[in-house]
């Protein structure tokens, strides 16, 4: 990226997916896709802000490993559902690296794992609506006024899921899918208002190799496997790499898109 704007890019430049000299922000990122994501930004050569909201020692441990490729990382708690702690990643973010080139929103809730996973059907969707789909909004909203103050514009990466596209039955999916296609929805409008400074696009991941994945009866996770066209689970790398491409000046005239890192389950 080179502090130069991220709206366009030169086709076929050897530098097309370089973000060298970029400040990113990668929410979520202390564990699993996020921390994936933030670390393909960094070599990459991006300098990457980590968030996270209850794994401080992660948090850190990948901010040491990042300063021991030579990039800079700073640690920040955020929590989704206040927002006062979005408005406080942003100022914190303006204040210790000055300018941001590159924010994805990846945190959201875990309503599959763990003891939320044995909650009430409403606390659950309330969890979502407001964690992954009003958190997300919000947070765009701040990373937006943040790049619309910068002569190179700047990139917003919001997650989705590509089931929302198609649909899945069940009560937990009937649930993912009202946020994930919120969101979907949602940053199309958003690419509309904020080109051509600002490009926003959508990552919609598939069956990744997560805690939930680990989770599944091994019959259950070859099934998966077998059902998908590329006869096999995703990894975050895989995600990362979409996200470094979709972060770059080689996806320079793409707005409003979303692309599918589920293997063509959902094409």
């Amino acid at each position: 990226m080179s502090h130069e704007p991220t709206s366009g890019a030169v086709a076929g430049s050897s530098a097309a997916l370089t973000l060298r000299g970029a400040a990113a922000v990668v929410t979520g990122s202390s564990t699993g896709i996020g921390r994936a994501i933030a670390l393909a930004l960094v070599r990459s050569g991006a300098d990457v802000a980590i968030s996270y909201r209850t794994g401080e020692s992660d948090a850190r441990a990948l901010a040491q490993e990042v300063q021991s490729m030579g990039r800079r990382a700073e640690v920040y708690r955020l929590d989704l559902a206040d927002p006062a702690s979005i408005a406080a990643l942003a100022a914190g973010v303006q204040r210790d690296f000055g300018h941001v080139d590159v924010w994805v929103n990846n945190a959201g809730a875990d309503i599959l794992t763990g003891s939320v996973a044995d909650l009430p059907d409403l606390a659950k969707l309330d969890l979502l609506l407001t964690v992954d789909l009003r958190g997300t909004v919000l947070a765009s909203w701040e990373a937006a006024r943040l790049m619309r103050q910068q002569p190179r514009g700047g990139v917003i990466i919001n997650m989705s899921w590509d089931h929302a596209i198609t649909g899945m039955q069940g009560r937990n999916p009937e649930m993912f899918s009202a946020a994930k296609g919120g969101i979907l929805s949602f940053s199309k409008s958003l690419a509309r208002s904020l080109a051509p400074v600002v490009r926003v696009n959508i990552l919609a991941p598939g069956w990744i190799e997560t805690e939930f994945g680990a989770g599944l009866t091994p019959e259950r996770h070859r099934e998966v496997a077998e059902q998908t066209p590329m006869r096999r689970w995703g990894t975050p790398d895989d995600v990362a790499s979409a996200a470094v491409f979709l972060a770059s000046p080689a996806s320079g005239f793409l707005t409003g898109q979303t692309l599918f890192v589920g293997g063509g389950t959902v094409m």
